[in-house]
């Protein structure tokens, strides 16, 4: 990607590649909403890699215009900026949220999947067959289930990830404004110093809810 020579460049690259996210998501929208199948396409791949190409050069454009206005911008420079990086992160939100949606959509329906694979196979046995193979069926279906419980909780787990991620890099633009705030305003540093500890403490407690949850949840499938 060229680099812009000036502010109203990047500003306008800035705007092309939110009208491009913006056809690229509502496709995607349309997509997690008639999605019914475990099947992985080629489309919903390609959807997913053009969607996150424009999130990262989106990204990098707003770094020229961080940069920009680090070099001496206006205030009204610094709004733009500050309304563009807030576009960006609703854009990778709601990316992140549909792409999780689509994704437990997916191992819902693999789930069903096996269970009617399962179904299958005990009325091949009630029909009647080989003691011997019976058991081997039956060994086969308990085997498939399991294959999906465990999968669906790696998918929970890594969901619980992502989440957390996110909700970290948030936390970090958040503590980057009121770092900026506090160099202005020095009375107000004894309040923000509070606020970033709890911060902390919340992110510490989700970590561990989420972590005694999916610890839980993989106990509770190996006592089954």
């Amino acid at each position: 990607m060229d680099a812009p020579s000036s502010w109203d460049a990047l500003r306008k690259q800035a705007r092309k590649l939110e009208a491009q996210l913006d056809e690229q998501m509502n496709s995607y929208r349309k997509l997690v909403s008639s999605k019914g199948s475990a099947k992985v396409d080629s489309d919903e791949n390609d959807l997913e890699s053009g969607i996150e190409r424009l999130l990262d050069q989106l990204q990098q454009v707003s770094l020229q215009m961080q940069a920009w206005v680090s070099s001496g911008g206006s205030e009204m420079v610094s709004h733009t900026l500050t309304r563009h990086q807030e576009i960006l992160q609703d854009l990778r939100q709601e990316f992140h949220r549909l792409r999780s949606s689509l994704r437990a959509k997916q191992e819902h329906a693999s789930l069903l999947d096996d269970f009617r694979e399962f179904d299958r196979t005990r009325l091949d046995l009630e029909e009647g067959a080989d003691s011997s193979d019976q058991a081997l069926l039956r060994e086969h279906a308990t085997i498939n289930r399991s294959t999906g419980q465990v999968d669906t909780v790696i998918s929970q787990a890594q969901a619980t990830l992502g989440t957390l991620v996110f909700q970290r890099s948030t936390f970090g633009g958040i503590n980057s404004k009121l770092t900026n705030v506090s160099s202005r305003l020095p009375t107000v540093n004894n309040i923000l110093a509070s606020i970033k500890r709890k911060k902390s403490m919340d992110t510490i407690i989700l970590s561990l809810v989420a972590s005694v949850c999916t610890f839980l949840i993989f106990v509770y499938w190996l006592t089954k």
